[in-house]
């Protein structure tokens, strides 16, 4: 069973649904549990909740980074936090993996100094799971970790991201696309011009150039971008379901005139809010450092930190840093002899 290290100071109402996801991951036995936080408070909410058999392991840390904190500074400053004290218990080889809610700043910047990245990445890079029409994940890669990018790094995005997904989603042959502003290979600009030409070349099934629509409509499995792009993409998809359920729940109430039709109707948004919910996702892997680290939302809750624990364990147990670093010596490999 794989060891994961849970930031228990992370999310919005820490440490309520970090300690609520670990005892269910626990209890499924999807994972070992080190819980890193304040030990008498975690122990005082682990007994409270009668989790003495669980088998979870408290890690103590003294302090927590808010998300007021500067990533890099708080690195420095706060040399006892729960963030960091997850990344050296994975860096030390008592963890395999980590999983935070907290600042996704200090997070990525903990991991990639105490983990450091893996052979042959030169730029770690934060992958968001999208739902599609067809009931299907869609993985985005990058969605932040790196706002100005080179042609070589979208390479290096394209690769990891694609073994990420095969192995998570167990689909043998993703379809890779890379995000422009049009279909034709001469759209987009420089960046994605020359990536183009890169990714056609790599042992990919890469399918061209997919526009913003192509996030969601299942046309694609692995989009790869620069991390500016890739932000404002996911944010705006976080802004519009919102609005959607927001304006779906508005429309119901105010046409619904009998309790029959309330019933259904209310059964159909809670389905398709369920298909929408992030939570059963976990979070955004750091993909290109050493160990697995997973950011989950600020506003976690139990089902996605279980769940982060879940993509956590199978990442390492999917062998996917050992499978990134060998074909990414295959394609240095090729380029030498060309």
């Amino acid at each position: 069973m794989q060891t994961i290290a849970v930031d228990a100071m992370g999310t919005d109402l820490a440490p309520g649904p970090e300690i609520e996801g670990a005892l269910q991951a626990a209890k499924a036995r999807l994972a070992r549990i080190l819980l890193v936080g304040p030990e008498d408070r975690l122990h005082n909410e682990l007994a409270h909740r009668g989790a003495h058999r669980l088998g979870i392991e408290v890690v103590h840390a003294s302090e927590a980074v808010t998300m007021e904190d500067q990533g890099a500074r708080a690195f420095r400053r706060k040399r006892d936090s729960s963030i960091r004290v997850a990344a050296r218990l994975v860096n030390e080889g008592r963890a395999q993996g980590m999983i935070s809610a907290g600042n996704t700043g200090a997070v990525m910047a903990t991991a990639k100094l105490i983990l450091g990245p893996l052979e042959g990445v030169d730029r770690p890079a934060l992958a968001a799971v999208f739902p599609t029409a067809q009931g299907k994940a869609a993985v985005l890669v990058d969605v932040g970790a790196n706002i100005d990018s080179k042609p070589s790094h979208l390479e290096q995005f394209a690769i990891m991201g694609e073994i990420y997904y095969r192995v998570i989603f167990g689909v043998e042959r993703p379809r890779v696309g890379l995000l422009s502003n049009g279909e034709e290979p001469q759209k987009g600009n420089e960046l994605t011009r020359e990536a183009f030409k890169r990714l056609k070349q790599l042992p990919l099934n890469f399918i061209g150039n997919v526009e913003g629509r192509d996030l969601t409509n299942g046309r694609v499995d692995v989009i790869v971008t620069d991390g500016f792009t890739g932000n404002v993409a996911l944010k705006v998809s976080e802004g519009l379901v919102e609005v959607v359920s927001s304006l779906l729940r508005q429309a119901l109430s105010s046409t619904l005139t009998s309790q029959v039709g309330y019933v259904l109707s209310r059964k159909a948004f809670q389905n398709f809010r369920k298909r929408l919910d992030y939570s059963e996702y976990g979070g955004a892997p750091l993909l290109g450092v050493k160990g697995v680290c997973i950011i989950c939302h600020g506003g976690s809750n139990a089902n996605a930190i279980k769940n982060a624990i879940r993509v956590a364990a199978e990442f390492s147990e999917g062998l996917v840093n050992e499978k990134i670093e060998r074909e990414l010596a295959g394609v240095a490999a090729g380029l030498s002899k060309s």
